[in-house]
């Protein structure tokens, strides 16, 4: 083998609508990237073979040099120790999926798995605003909500791989119904993108208020809009992102006093609002933690841009399971 060129890992982000993969080295630097859509496959064989045929030419070009060492893989509900990914409430492929196995069949490849705000987190404490962070909370507010926990610096998998699921707690009990779990109240119903939308869908409906968001029909209005709209001054589209930091400032006050973290680390699109989101999130962490806790949670923006944050996580997997692998020899 020609160890002239240094190891490379492969590092993949599903996300619900697209798939994010880039070759990555062991500085971080990610030397290639690309996507493919998810939610195109409601099964996962079909999205598998799109997947090698973009990545294998690529796999085949550093293989020859000897230095392609494995793949690494951020997805909704996986679980780290079982390679799978379970009844993923934002995508398209039902019931459990073996996708570790089936990726190291497909791509002959030694494959690891864990949850998308896990390979997040491990990006930002590697690379990103949590270098040397040992206690800290990732938040990915995309299209649904993640969350990865670090305690002492390493990940909290808990018992069968599935701790960390801070989206789907219970932050307005009885309140509104997500369009997957039908749990009632959940943070990821108001703090994510599609959150977002519905609370922009909701003011708009209760009030006869002008409003630029108006001029969308009201069943076509994204987050982005609303963002746009907000920029602009719109008083309801502030109004939205003002009461969305409300709702995730009330819930971080709560999971700060579990854990305790040095840092809150924000990451993903909903970030973009800024001060119209992060000021009320902050405002209400601190108003809801008790008096120990006061002024000792940093809030921060992930320092990595959007996509890569997931996939150089995930590549880190690679270079762990390397370590692992040189150590039982």
């Amino acid at each position: 083998m020609n160890y002239s060129c240094p190891n490379l890992a492969i590092g993949i982000d599903i996300g619900g609508t697209n798939s994010e993969y880039g070759i990555v080295n062991h500085r971080g630097e990610i030397l290639l990237k690309g996507k493919i859509r998810t939610d195109t496959y409601t099964t996962v064989e079909p999205y598998l073979n799109e997947l090698y045929d973009k990545l294998m030419p690529i796999i085949t070009k550093y293989r020859e040099q000897g230095n392609i060492i494995g793949i690494g893989v951020g997805a909704p509900n996986a679980n780290y120790y079982k390679g799978i990914i379970e009844y993923a409430p934002n995508l398209r492929w039902e019931g459990v999926v073996p996708l570790a196995r089936l990726m190291t069949e497909k791509f002959g490849l030694p494959c690891l798995l864990t949850n998308d705000a896990n390979a997040a987190a491990l990006g930002e404490m590697t690379y990103g605003a949590a270098r040397g962070f040992k206690d800290f909370i990732m938040i990915t507010l995309g299209t649904g909500m993640g969350s990865g926990i670090v305690c002492n610096g390493q990940l909290v998998y808990g018992l069968d791989g599935y701790a960390g699921e801070l989206g789907h707690t219970i932050i307005r009990r009885g309140g509104r119904k997500h369009w997957k779990t039908d749990l009632e109240g959940s943070l990821e119903s108001y703090v994510s993108a599609t959150g977002v939308v519905l609370t922009a869908r909701e003011l708009l409906q209760q009030s006869n208020d002008e409003s630029l968001l108006r001029k969308y029909d009201l069943n076509k209005i994204n987050s982005r809009m609303v963002y746009e709209c907000a920029i602009a001054g719109d008083k309801i589209a502030q109004e939205v992102f003002r009461f969305t930091g409300q709702i995730l400032g009330e819930a971080l006050a709560n999971f700060v006093m579990v854990t305790s973290p040095e840092a809150v680390v924000l990451f993903g699109g909903v970030i973009k609002a800024g001060d119209l989101f992060l000021q009320p999130a902050r405002e209400h962490m601190e108003k809801n933690v008790l008096p120990l806790y006061k002024n000792k949670v940093k809030l921060l923006y992930s320092e990595l841009n959007e996509a890569d944050a997931a996939i150089l996580g995930a590549s880190t997997l690679v270079w762990k399971f390397q370590r692992e692998q040189r150590y039982n020899q």
